[in-house]
């Protein structure tokens, strides 16, 4: 099952959820206020080493390329 990420217009909290397919079109409950949450885009980065082992953000021009956060919500960046 695929993990989909959401947001909650009411009080900006950031979530995600482990769901099924079928359900990926709907809103789902905010943890927090229990307001319907939309889900956002999900990003993910890539990354390559060259011969001597130098780790390069590849596709992205962001930033983010060398964050260290578990999701770009993690450190509060809003990735390009």
């Amino acid at each position: 099952m695929p993990i989909y990420e959401y947001v909650c217009p009411s009080c900006d909290t950031k979530f995600e959820l482990l769901r099924p397919f079928s359900r990926a079109g709907e809103d789902a409950s905010c943890p927090k206020c229990k307001s319907a949450a939309k889900r956002v885009l999900s990003v993910f980065a890539c990354f390559a080493k060259d011969s001597e082992g130098v780790s390069t953000s590849l596709g992205s021009s962001s930033s983010c390329g060398t964050c260290s956060a578990a999701s770009c919500f993690g450190c509060g960046s809003s990735p390009n």
